[in-house]
């Protein structure tokens, strides 16, 4: 394993650095686009509500790349110097309503943990095992499958992630966490009101919630479909290995070049896993020049049975569904919950 780890650390090195003229270049092709498209959904609604929606679609596709980006400055590798980055990250983060200090931190505990089953529940979708929820008391099992359900989970509940969640901080938060979530919530009432006393609240609303609608669902959808496949890796900590997280817990997601380059390369996340400093536009070079990070990719229609993944089975070491619970027993517990 230590020949191997040497061997993958020297293939990312070659592709863990910035290209200032290509991040800008990101900058103006996301941002721009997207100011664009807020500003005719807004016209459009002297044409009719459907032109909005309609135009809502890319709309929301630039929102993904812009939080693309943002999650490259949270990771440092998108512009030079960390104090640029961070800059960037701030600016970012209020047009994809989330707090960059607060997200950055959560974010870096996340891929220190991923697939380690000892060490869930921060920066993750919650994903218990059959036997904690076996375990569990019949609230939690209700509140459980409730979250985990697909249309909760990629609708409302992915809109008050970014909407309501992200203007808390999280308890045990520290200083700097508090004071990102803190500024990014002024910043964005402040702009907000601002928009609002321009065009008036409703006009806002129907403008800005269809591009969260849309954006959110799919921004969670990208990150559960990345951690929740088949087959996957899981592993308690004693076991839990860095390199086996990124390559086999953390999925190549192959899409269509359009959506790819909507969602900044970040299909390709075993090799963002075990390299985040590698800027998004460099991934697909490094895994096309490299044969050690060709796996098998998880297309579209594949990725589709995840929506059925509810739990993770410590004995067959696969994600299940519901159905999976038949054939467990447990006294003095119902099933069907």
């Amino acid at each position: 394993m230590s020949t191997e780890k040497i061997r993958w650390q020297g293939i990312t090195a070659k592709y863990s650095f910035p290209d200032t003229g290509r991040s800008l270049w990101q900058v103006m092709n996301s941002v721009v686009p997207f100011l664009v498209m807020w500003y005719l959904m807004y016209r459009a609604l002297e044409v009719g509500y459907w032109l909005t929606l309609i135009l809502a679609v890319p709309a929301a596709g630039f929102m993904v790349r812009m939080f693309i980006l943002f999650h490259d400055c949270c990771h440092g590798s998108f512009l030079k110097t960390q104090k640029a980055n961070d800059r960037m990250g701030l600016l970012l983060g209020v047009l994809v309503w989330t707090p960059y200090y607060e997200w950055k931190h959560d974010h870096a505990i996340h891929h220190a943990t991923a697939a380690d089953l000892d060490r869930r529940g921060i920066g993750d979708v919650y994903t218990m095992t059959v036997e904690e929820y076996l375990a569990a008391p019949w609230w939690k099992k209700i509140g459980y499958r409730i979250m985990r359900s697909p249309m909760i989970l990629f609708t409302i509940g992915s809109f008050l992630v970014f909407t309501v969640t992200h203007r808390f901080w999280r308890p045990g938060a520290g200083k700097r966490e508090r004071s990102s979530v803190i500024w990014t919530n002024l910043t964005l009432a402040a702009v907000i009101g601002w928009l609002m006393l321009k065009i008036g609240w409703a006009a806002f609303l129907l403008v800005e919630i269809p591009i969260l609608l849309i954006a959110c669902s799919a921004g969670v959808w990208l990150f559960y479909v990345q951690h929740n496949f088949d087959p996957t890796y899981w592993e308690r900590h004693e076991n839990w290995q860095f390199f086996r997280a990124g390559m086999d817990g953390s999925s190549f997601y192959k899409l269509p070049k359009v959506l790819q380059w909507f969602t900044g390369n970040i299909g390709y996340h075993h090799i963002h896993h075990l390299s985040p400093k590698i800027p998004n536009y460099k991934l697909e070079q490094c895994h096309n020049e490299n044969p050690i990070f060709q796996v098998e990719p998880l297309t579209i229609r594949k990725s589709l049975k995840s929506l059925y993944f509810r739990l993770w089975d410590e004995k067959e070491k696969a994600l299940v569904g519901w159905n999976a619970l038949r054939k467990y027993r447990a006294p003095n517990m119902k099933l069907d919950m």
